[in-house]
């Protein structure tokens, strides 16, 4: 007598089985990338099974809420990144640790990558989406052939020809390849071998209070890493500061930089008119927005630039650096914020006091940025995700 496994199948709103899509992560703590494995899990639940496979476990609980329907499982759970540990004992010339590190650094990547094989090999989802370049290359030389194996890429190469290569190599065995941005497209398509498909990264459908424009508040939301800029964003809140110093600047965000940050800070003597929030969740971070009267983005290099989008949906008028790819592709000049050339922190300084000074005109930007993000909700953006997984795009 054959015995057989029990067989739980779902079903979607039309009553139709569904299709099972499994995501491969790196981890599901703090970062754009996880902000937007975790909407996009949620938002294809009702037509799909939704499985993460994340490499590590790095908090009890993912960092972005996830629907009580999606399956999560972590390949190591007892283990986690060492880079910060690795470079916290070479910056204070601890070298037997930082050999120690280096070691124990080998025996993580040999784990991930043999953990993450394992489960693309076992994975049978109809549909797989890698969103790493790591993961692209193995999804497509491990994963099932009869999946739908799709590539996802947030990070602009920004001039690194070596990255770049290693995203071209890492596709040529994948079925689709996401960009999340135009430029993004423009600059691998005639480079790769599969289809390019334009998808944008999304904002959650609005719930949230407009900004009345009267709270004395700039803010920023971001890791506290150099490509971010944090640095140059406060010497600029320093020139704000002495013309206006009962303003005050947010910075929503924790990593590798915080110490140097509360140097400069301690430096310029503004620890009561700048406050380091650290990682914090949607809840706070979204009162915060809606407290705030302009949002500032430092970053020297941005893909896409999630939070410029939250900022819009808040009534925000946003200022940046035109260096950050995604500040280009979001912010109107003029219309819903300024783009500021060549980094240049004294024009910066300018824009700002400019928006301090006219409250009119941090209503009428806010409110043209707030009308631009409605078109990135996740219920439009779902839509092309949709059409690609049932492969209408290709």
């Amino acid at each position: 007598m054959k015995l057989y496994s029990h067989i739980i199948l779902s079903y979607n709103k039309s009553g139709d089985s569904m299709k099972k899509v499994t995501i491969f992560a790196l981890h599901l703590g703090y970062g754009g990338i996880e902000r937007c494995i975790s909407m996009l899990a949620n938002a294809l639940c009702d037509e799909y099974q939704v499985e993460i496979i994340s490499t590590y476990e790095l908090g009890e609980h993912p960092a972005f809420f996830l629907n009580k329907q999606i399956q999560v499982q972590y390949l190591l759970k007892e283990t986690s990144p060492n880079r910060q540990e690795f470079l916290r004992a070479l910056k204070s010339f601890h070298f037997i640790q930082a050999w120690k590190e280096g070691m124990r650094a080998i025996h993580i990547l040999k784990w991930k990558k043999e953990k993450m094989i394992g489960a693309m090999q076992e994975c049978n989802s109809d549909i797989m989406i890698a969103t790493r370049d790591i993961h692209n290359k193995w999804l497509g030389k491990y994963g099932k052939k009869s999946a739908y194996k799709i590539g996802w890429e947030h990070n602009h190469p920004h001039g690194n020809q070596r990255y770049m290569k290693k995203v071209i190599e890492s596709v040529k065995n994948l079925d689709a390849f996401v960009l999340v941005s135009p430029e993004l497209k423009k600059l691998y398509e005639s480079k790769v071998t599969c289809p390019c498909i334009y998808i944008p990264n999304a904002i959650e459908d609005f719930q949230n209070e407009l900004s009345k424009q009267t709270e004395k508040k700039i803010i920023s939301i971001g890791r506290l890493s150099k490509e971010k800029g944090y640095s140059d964003l406060i010497d600029v809140f320093d020139m704000v500061h002495k013309l206006f110093p009962d303003w005050h600047l947010d910075i929503i965000g924790d990593g590798i930089e915080r110490d140097s940050l509360v140097h400069k800070i301690n430096h310029y003597q503004l620890q009561k008119d700048i406050t380091l929030h650290g990682y914090q969740g949607k809840e706070y971070i979204n009162n915060l927005l809606e407290h705030s009267s302009i949002y500032v983005m430092s970053s020297f290099t941005e893909s896409f630039g999630i939070v410029l989008l939250e900022a819009f949906s808040f009534g925000l008028p946003c200022v940046a650096f035109d260096s950050a790819e995604g500040a280009n592709l979001l912010i109107s000049n003029n219309w819903d914020g300024y783009l500021i050339k060549n980094r240049d922190k004294e024009q910066m300084a300018k824009r700002i006091c400019e928006l301090i000074q006219n409250q009119n005109r941090r209503i009428v930007m806010g409110d043209n940025g707030m009308k631009k993000a409605t078109t990135y909700q996740m219920s439009e953006v779902k839509k092309q995700w949709l059409a690609l997984l049932e492969k209408e795009t290709i």
